[in-house]
């Protein structure tokens, strides 16, 4: 499962990336280790023009509290086993929890990489996933929604990112599953009120494992309170031999910065 990603970049990358604007007031700030409770970047298909700060951990709008699902299976009660070669309906449009958000609240979740473990030692054995030839920042499929405290009257608006099984890449960790990566040219698609419901459904599948690659980091990445470049220095081999510039040196280059102030 995806609980933890990386978002590294300048405002103004995102901003030409994505064609949206990034508010000073926001208070975007990069990060290495974004965990489940924190606020991170979305674009939402309400305001697709503007990059917002939601909470990493969707809480339902009905919900008595909160509730911090940061996953959101395509397969909602279907495929419980995992099944790589699963085929079947995409039952997260019957779900509770996603069934409106799916339909009326859907965003792109602003990511350079993702952390991934095996299945059984999770983030005592972490991985840092990227897509390659500097293909960043991309999109994971994201849902969010609004919640209030009856209790405070505070409004909370949180995102969930959409999940799929496993592709080869995810595999070799190994892991079951993997996080939901739009096609730069879906990007749109999926944040169209007006995208049927069956397109929205077709895109919730594996990215291709060609374009992506990994290494192992150190397990400091599981403190969620850490962060800073040291986190994703590698501690061994890629899975997959490259020739271009490896994603750590890359992210080192461009650096966290500050947005300029225009």
């Amino acid at each position: 499962m995806c609980g933890r990603y990386i978002e590294v970049q300048k405002a103004e990358v995102i901003e030409k990336r994505f064609n949206v604007t990034v508010p000073e007031e926001v208070g975007y700030k990069p990060s290495y280790n974004i965990s489940p409770g924190q606020f991170a970047p979305v674009i939402t298909d309400i305001n697709p023009d503007v990059l917002q700060l939601f909470q990493f951990g969707l809480t339902p709008s009905w919900s008595k509290k909160p509730m911090y699902l940061y996953n959101a299976r395509s397969e909602g009660d279907k495929n419980k086993d995992n099944d790589l070669h699963y085929t079947g309906s995409k039952e997260i449009i019957r779900k509770p929890a996603f069934r409106k958000p799916i339909r009326s609240r859907r965003c792109l979740v602003v990511a350079d990489a993702f952390i991934e473990g095996p299945t059984e030692e999770r983030l005592d054995k972490p991985y840092v996933v990227y897509l390659k030839n500097e293909a960043r920042p991309f999109a994971f499929a994201g849902i969010w929604d609004i919640w209030e405290n009856k209790s405070s009257g505070e409004v909370l608006e949180s995102f969930s990112i959409i999940t799929t099984v496993a592709n080869e890449l995810l595999q070799k960790i190994p892991h079951h599953r993997s996080p939901v990566i739009l096609p730069k040219e879906a990007e749109r698609v999926w944040l169209n009120p007006n995208t049927s419901m069956n397109t929205i459904v077709d895109l919730l599948k594996p990215y291709p494992a060609e374009y992506m690659n990994a290494y192992p980091i150190s397990k400091n990445i599981k403190n969620p309170k850490a962060d800073g470049r040291e986190l994703i220095e590698p501690a061994g081999d890629r899975i997959a031999p490259e020739t271009e510039t490896n994603f750590k040196k890359d992210v080192r280059r461009q650096g966290m910065g500050n947005r300029k102030k225009k």
